[in-house]
């Protein structure tokens, strides 16, 4: 099956009408007013817009009568609705041929064990920010929240959006200190490579600066590290070699430094290919972005296999603990 589909806009593919014309270089200010808007947690990001049928409102409550645990678990169970309403359309499955975990996530596992706060920074650009999403509740970082709250409901949990739209690992490196490393994160989700490949930036410089991003974040604490390699869509497949090397070598360096890595070009590359997706079920217009249903799917396969790590550590599975590298495949 080709991997470069034609694909028009459907009824429910949520996509400005100007982002096809710019596939990367997304101005910082609207990258940064969208990863501000996705960093607030599901308890914080009630749209002003009118409701849909899968946005149901919390009842309305003056927040002074209402304690914050109760408006927490409102948020989330709203949140879990849309999550539903999305897969109703299409269930999110996991790559055939099932899951191969390849070690655990032990610094978030155990934190989650002996109900300690967590917190986990997602890390990158206009897919961590959610471009492309219908709000804010629905890109991928607040919908891991609203999973992992749903599976631990008495744990405290954070999951911070360090996500702004156009950059790559240059632009990442130079706040790498204050977004990622000053926070103390017990886990951090770094999705990079797809701007540099759409830049035709050399894949090599990319790996290293990430190798090297890599090593501060395990000095400075030791958090759990899952790198997220590029999504596999026509913008990016047109540019099949530097993609292809892209992927590999952030496979290589994970490997290398002992991190996880969730392979998305094959995690959605199977969507369309062995599950018989079509691209534009998960890609919006842009032939880039995901959509309501591509963030929702990545998030639900990644806090699943988050919650296989914590199940692993409860059961006393002797996994080394400076091997965190795992592919959901």
């Amino acid at each position: 099956m080709s991997s470069l589909r034609p694909f028009g806009l459907t009824a429910w593919l949520v996509a400005p009408a100007a982002a096809a014309a710019l596939l990367v270089l997304t101005p910082a200010s609207q990258s940064r007013a969208q990863a501000q808007a996705a960093q607030a947690t599901p308890a914080q990001t009630a749209s002003p817009a009118p409701a849909s049928p899968s946005q149901t409102t919390v009842a309305a409550t003056s927040p002074e009568q209402r304690g914050i645990t109760a408006r927490a678990i409102d948020k989330v169970k709203q949140v879990a609705k849309s999550a539903g309403d999305v897969f109703n359309r299409v269930p999110c499955l996991p790559p055939k041929g099932g899951s191969k975990t390849m070690g655990s996530l032990p610094h978030v596992a155990n934190k989650l064990v002996a109900g300690k706060p967590v917190v986990i920074v997602a890390f990158g650009s206009s897919s961590t920010a959610g471009y492309g999403a219908s709000s804010p509740d629905f890109n991928y970082p607040n919908r891991l929240a609203a999973q992992l709250r749903r599976q631990y409901p008495t744990a405290d949990i954070t999951v911070i959006n360090a996500g702004v739209g156009g950059e790559d690992a240059p632009e990442m490196m130079k706040r790498l200190q204050k977004e990622v490393i000053d926070v103390h994160p017990d886990m951090v989700i770094w999705q990079v490579g797809t701007n540099a490949v759409l830049r035709n930036l050399d894949p090599g410089d990319t790996a290293k600066m990430v190798e090297d991003g890599i090593s501060r974040i395990q000095a400075a604490g030791g958090a759990d590290i899952v790198l997220v390699d590029p999504q596999y869509s026509p913008a990016v497949n047109q540019r099949k070699e530097s993609a292809g090397k892209m992927v590999k070598l952030l496979g290589k360096v994970a490997e290398l430094r002992h991190v996880g890595i969730f392979p998305r070009f094959e995690v959605m590359r199977d969507w369309h290919e062995n599950q018989s997706i079509p691209v534009e079920s998960f890609v919006i217009a842009d032939g880039l972005h995901m959509n309501d249903w591509g963030y929702a799917c990545f998030a639900q396969l990644l806090g699943d296999d988050i919650i296989r790590s914590v199940g692993q550590i409860k059961l006393g599975v002797n996994v080394p603990g400076d091997v965190r590298a795992y592919r959901p495949m």
